[in-house]
């Protein structure tokens, strides 16, 4: 195989197509971690999991409006007794399904200075990303007696030899892409140029990257990404744009973004043909006070009501829940 880089966008011929059986569905990925300080340092130890308490009564739920989660879990949650229990039934009735979420300063072996650079995974050497990915895929494994098939780097940390390790383990889908993102400052990649809809990673067509859903809205958003590059330059710029109606930048996620933005979102994504839709959010906002998005019980009951409202939304335009398995089957990978 060809040394691939995930870092870089697409050639062309690189489309996937899903078929016209397939038609627009909705996939839910829930980036299910460890509870900690978003506004400090990174650390290998101090974290929670308290919040997992809170996981049934959100699982019970989807099974309600009839969305179908994909737990992307970490380490901490991986080798948490109750975090296994609570996710496995879920996933031995087959209502849930489990995947794979790399935080590497949480993850063993720990030969690395925990510092923001190395908090992307792809940054890590090549020997060392690898080693800490194929211990969390066999914790993975044991624990849920399923292989996993589809994988998010924390932090959408890609590298470039990330392609290669994901396609030796096994690893069907990606989904660290977060089109329309630059995270370069920071020392992360930068998605900006990356498609919304998707596409093969290689060549053999082994791998699907299935970008998280971003999109432009707004009179402007045909020229979004050359705006919004300018906007990094000119932070008040894309404030004043947004303001005005001309470009939003708008992820499909209930955190920071307002029910009437994302149903705006969802209507551009369906509309511009998207065959997937990728909900994404963190486990720990299911209960107050472990990251900015739900500082109560009020917000946390906004987050509920977002996904009644959405999926309420999705499923008057026909818009039905699928899994990796769908998606791998559709794919013809």
């Amino acid at each position: 195989m060809a040394h691939v880089s995930m870092l870089n966008p697409p050639s062309a011929n690189g489309s996937a197509w899903l078929g016209p059986e397939f038609g627009q569905r909705v996939l839910l990925t829930v980036d299910t971690e460890e509870e900690f300080d978003w506004r400090a340092p990174f650390r290998r130890d101090g974290y929670g999991l308290s919040h997992v308490t809170a996981i049934p009564r959100f699982q019970s739920f989807c099974e309600t409006i009839g969305a179908h989660p994909v737990y992307l879990v970490d380490w901490p949650i991986a080798t948490d007794a109750g975090a296994v229990e609570i996710i496995g039934d879920a996933v031995r009735r087959g209502t849930a399904e489990v995947g794979v979420q790399l935080h590497p300063w949480v993850n063993p072996p720990f030969d690395e200075e925990v510092c923001v650079r190395n908090s992307f995974a792809g940054n890590l050497p090549q020997a060392l990303e690898a080693a800490k990915f194929m211990a969390l895929c066999d914790r993975i494994e044991q624990a849920f007696g399923t292989a996993p098939l589809i994988y998010r780097a924390g932090r959408y940390g890609l590298g470039p030899d990330t392609a290669a390790l994901l396609k030796s383990a096994g690893i069907r889908i990606d989904t660290s892409v977060r089109a329309l993102f630059d995270y370069s400052d920071q020392g992360g990649p930068d998605y900006s140029g990356h498609p919304l809809a998707p596409y093969w990673v290689d060549e053999e067509r082994e791998l699907l990257e299935l970008p998280v859903t971003s999109v432009h809205w707004g009179l402007l958003r045909n020229l979004g990404r050359q705006l919004q590059r300018i906007g990094e330059r000119i932070p008040r710029a894309m404030g004043v744009l947004s303001r005005l109606n001309l470009l939003e930048r708008i992820a499909l996620t209930p955190e920071g973004v307002s029910i009437e933005e994302a149903l705006r979102g969802i209507d551009i994504a369906l509309d511009t043909g998207l065959p997937v839709l990728v909900l994404s959010f963190h486990s720990p906002t299911l209960a107050p006070g472990h990251t900015p998005y739900a500082a109560t019980e009020a917000d946390v009951e906004a987050l509920y009501d977002w996904f009644e409202q959405v999926y309420a939304t999705l499923d008057r335009r026909g818009v039905r829940s699928c899994t990796v398995a769908d998606i791998v089957a559709a794919s013809g990978s």
